[in-house]
């Protein structure tokens, strides 16, 4: 059925103004300059449009065409990149970790949610709450960002693989834990810039980012000898656990003073599958 026809003329008449102007997602004053009607006619079309599935509501006053040809339109949300840079509430945003880490390869499974990085605390908007993760980002560590073509017309900012690596570090709870950034390390070690990546360590100066590298570096047999030698004036005297996801335990001894709670075997066995 004509989802178009169903909501007569006008609804049809916004909808093909919008493809024309390239605007997939748009906001009530999008629309209100379409159609020359006041807020309230507006907001009463847009409710009318989105109870008929013809739009999705990204979140307060930003909506999303919905395509004709999708079936199952209860949660389209078309690109969820470009879902995901529509609805952050800074530009300075990045989409990272478990995404950045899909975009680049470095996953063997699919992933269900989106992670943004932002300098500005922000709530999921509730149409998108079971799909997308904000993480707060200080200002100071917004770098390593490149843009990538989402679709054929628009760009997002994704980490670049270097800083994927590093934030994954880091923050591990955000990307499946060490096992899956070392599966990541391990299946993208010839398109990593080793260079970059100990460039990197020293700009994020996080003794704890270091020490993982270094030791998922060694265990790998990753041949990066100057970037091993540099990381070894992060190790201090302080113990840290190499996957804060995982229980406190001592699996493997190892002279980079981290708690190995995974165990050498373990990680060479998850790069195997």
């Amino acid at each position: 059925m004509n989802q178009f026809r169903t909501l007569g003329k006008v609804s049809a008449y916004l909808i093909g103004r919008l493809y024309e102007e390239n605007k997939p997602v748009f906001t009530i004053s999008d629309a209100q300059i379409i159609l020359s009607k006041d807020y309230n006619q507006t907001t009463d079309l847009l409710s009318e449009m989105v109870k008929r599935k013809v739009i999705s509501r990204l979140k307060h006053g930003k909506f999303l065409i919905v395509p004709q040809e999708v079936g199952n339109v209860e949660r389209y949300f078309g690109n969820w990149f470009i879902a995901a840079s529509e609805v952050v509430n800074s530009t300075d945003y990045y989409i990272g970790f478990y995404s950045a880490m899909n975009h680049w390869g470095m996953l063997t499974q699919p992933l269900i949610k989106v992670f943004v990085a932002s300098p500005k605390r922000q709530v999921v908007p509730k149409p998108l709450k079971d799909s997308l993760i904000f993480i707060y980002m200080k200002q100071k560590f917004i770098w390593g960002i490149k843009e990538e073509w989402a679709t054929q017309t628009r760009k997002v900012r994704i980490s670049d693989l270097e800083k994927t690596i590093l934030d994954g570090l880091l923050y591990p709870h955000y990307c499946g834990g060490i096992t899956e950034i070392a599966k990541g390390i391990w299946i993208t070690r010839d398109k990593i810039d080793y260079n970059k990546l100990g460039g990197y360590v020293d700009k994020y100066g996080k003794n704890v980012a270091a020490k993982r590298l270094g030791y998922i570096l060694e265990i790998l047999e990753i041949n990066a000898h100057p970037l091993l030698f540099n990381l070894r004036q992060y190790v201090k005297d302080r113990y840290d656990l190499l996957d804060p996801t995982m229980p406190n335990a001592i699996k493997n001894k190892n002279t980079w003073r981290l708690i190995d709670n995974i165990g050498k075997n373990q990680i060479l066995n998850i790069i195997k599958y």
